[in-house]
């Protein structure tokens, strides 16, 4: 029974299914010869009529003889078992193959197709017939040999074939088994998968003014799959991936409870010249004080990157679609950029977007991809998954240590000159030297400035520009921001004075005070012989006379000019 068992077992599929035709064609030769008076002739007519049919079973044994009908009733020997039948065809295993082939045209001939350099196998074939000719072997096998036998050796040797040629990350990616992880045991905001991706499309460096190919370094929400934070990365700077971090916490309201990321030291050679890991560079400590879990994936393992199917999508659904769009690589890259293009570089709108322009368009295309199905959800979208989470209120000034790369600058009297804009506050009046700003590129508006030994100074503001003529040609809004401009002037002129004061004696403190009382642009006096008013401006002094002084010629005059008509009428 144990050898009938393996016999069946080992024997090839073609080979079974010759025996049982051979089983039914035998029946029906015997039923068809138990019907004839002249057995011989009945043979022969069968033969006949068999091999003028298009049968299945033409189609398996096709044609027969009279002899192959006797010779396999006699293996039957009167029994039923269709393995008798079985042809005794020499086959060989999967680890076998059969081949005119000697080992040493083997050996030589895959010892070029598993070269490290990939030579491809018509090469290959050309080096190895060259070879045994000059060793004198007179007779050399066909091309097709060689071919057939790198073919059989590829398919059945899969994973020495990728090792060879291509290496342990290709083995890794291409055979080895992957384990599948089941993301819905997952809940929002536990995981935050890290990774950064090269942009396809250019932009406005802010800082140069000239185009350019960012970085945005993103952190995606392994259960939602939305990228819910992110930063553009313009020259290299550890403190951008911190900042991205600093977006996702903001975004989702909640601290994640793992960040999964790329191995410290490739992630961050993959970005920047110098390969210093994570261990080496803070964050630990900074992720470790938010009661953050850093785990890092294995090096060059591309199944453990979820982030990447994401960067796919956005590469082709947006980076595409971007009129700056210059592609990822050389092969890659749009009609435009080519030689002899001249059609598609007068059909190129040379367009390339701001930072500020990118952030809005990146966010729209956000809502566009978080309206999706979610793959980790069934029946419900990427958006709608994501607002399952538990917020948690989180205080902004807590992730102060994530913000964005640290830029030294010099106070000048306008406060701080920061890409192209002035940024002011009253605590930096009266300060000179080097500081510390902390930025972040989607809100402009504001940076924080630290001391050099990292003390917290102010949070100072944009610097708006004023109407140049706000009494006479602006609006209602012109003139009041005029007013307040000066208010402000006014009152860090007479801080400054107050405490100069402390440090002269009487006489130059009066000299001082009789200088104040000169008038300065925006204000206004009304002298008397017995009374001395200083007013900050016309509206002030209108009300004054207004009360204590109708008939002063003054109001006549103030009430045809146009301040008077949009402030009261």
């Amino acid at each position: 029974m144990n050898s009938l068992s393996n016999q069946i077992q080992f024997t090839p599929e073609k080979c079974k299914q010759i025996a049982l035709a051979r089983l039914d064609l035998i029946r029906k030769w015997q039923e068809f010869r138990r019907k004839a008076v002249n057995k011989l002739q009945a043979d022969y007519n069968f033969v006949k009529l068999h091999n003028c049919s298009n049968s299945y079973l033409f189609t398996i044994l096709g044609k027969i003889s009279r002899g192959s009908l006797h010779r396999w009733k006699t293996m039957l020997d009167g029994t039923e078992d269709y393995t008798r039948l079985i042809p005794n065809y020499k086959y060989v295993s999967v680890n076998e193959y059969r081949t005119c082939l000697t080992d040493e045209e083997i050996k030589i001939f895959m010892g070029l197709l598993l070269h490290t350099n990939r030579i491809c196998i018509g090469k290959a074939i050309a080096l190895t017939k060259y070879k045994l000719k000059e060793q004198g072997q007179s007779f050399i096998p066909a091309d097709i040999t060689f071919r057939r036998y790198a073919k059989w050796f590829k398919d059945n040797n899969y994973d020495k074939w990728v090792l060879a040629r291509d290496g342990e990350k290709a083995l890794s990616d291409k055979v080895e088994p992957y384990i599948k992880r089941d993301a819905s045991l997952l809940d929002v905001g536990d995981i935050l998968v890290a990774d950064g991706h090269k942009l396809a499309f250019q932009v406005i460096n802010p800082f140069t003014g000239k185009p350019c190919r960012a970085t945005l370094v993103g952190f995606l929400d392994w259960k939602s799959t939305a990228l819910v934070g992110y930063e553009i990365m313009l020259e290299e700077n550890i403190q951008c991936i911190a900042s991205a971090l600093r977006n996702a916490i903001i975004n989702l309201d909640m601290i994640p409870k793992i960040v999964y990321q790329d191995n410290g030291r490739a992630f961050r050679a993959k970005y920047f010249t110098d390969d210093k890991g994570f261990g080496e560079l803070g964050f630990y400590g900074l992720y470790a004080k938010l009661g953050i879990e850093t785990v890092f994936a294995k090096p060059y393992n591309a199944r453990a990157k979820v982030i990447e199917r994401f960067f796919k999508e956005f590469q082709e659904g947006f980076e595409k679609l971007m009129p700056s769009y210059v592609g990822s690589s050389i092969f890659n890259k749009p009609a435009y950029l080519k030689r002899n293009e001249k059609f598609h570089k007068t059909l190129h709108q040379d367009y390339v977007p701001t930072i500020e322009e990118t952030i809005k368009m990146i966010d729209m295309w956000l809502k566009f991809k978080n309206s999706q199905p979610c793959t980790n959800a069934p029946n419900m979208t990427i958006a709608e998954v994501l607002e399952s989470r538990k917020k948690q209120n989180i205080d902004i000034n807590m992730l102060d240590d994530l913000m964005l790369a640290t830029e030294v600058k010099t106070i000048q009297r306008n406060g701080i000159r920061f890409l192209n804009c002035d940024y002011f506050d009253e605590r930096l009046y009266g300060l000179r030297g080097k500081v510390l700003v902390k930025y972040n590129l989607f809100d402009l508006t504001s940076v924080k400035v630290f001391t050099p030994k990292g003390e917290y100074l102010c949070t100072a503001e944009r610097v708006t520009e004023t109407h140049p003529m706000a009494k006479i040609l602006g609006t209602v809004e012109d003139l009041e921001d005029y007013k307040q401009k000066i208010q402000k002037q006014q009152k860090l002129r007479r801080k400054t004075i107050n405490s100069v004061k402390q440090y002269l004696s009487n006489e130059e403190v009066k000299v001082i005070e009789q200088k104040m009382d000169e008038p300065k642009e925006g204000e206004f006096k009304l002298r008397s012989n017995s009374l001395q008013t200083l007013f900050k401006n016309n509206s002030e002094k209108y009300e004054y006379l207004i009360k204590h002084d109708p008939s002063n010629i003054w109001i006549a005059e103030f009430k045809n000019t146009r301040e008077y008509k949009l402030l009261y009428e």
